[in-house]
């Protein structure tokens, strides 16, 4: 199963973005977005915005692993 809060954390890293970064961009505070890197799962309408932001589908992840268990 994917920690989506980590696959969004590596995806952060290899933009070389910051926590602060993502906060501004979501328009929200710091403590949110580290609330969601902690998290195994979050609401699909804020990892759309988030895939948006990071120009990257973080959707086709959970398909690839769904698919690799099937």
């Amino acid at each position: 199963m994917i920690n989506i809060g980590q696959s969004i954390r590596e995806e952060l890293e290899r933009q070389e973005r910051t926590v602060s970064w993502l906060a501004r961009k979501l328009n929200c505070n710091r403590s949110l977005v580290y609330r969601i890197l902690g998290k195994n799962s979050i609401d699909t309408g804020m990892l759309i915005r988030i895939s948006r932001i990071l120009k990257h589908d973080f959707f086709k992840e959970f398909v690839e692993d769904y698919e690799a268990e099937g």
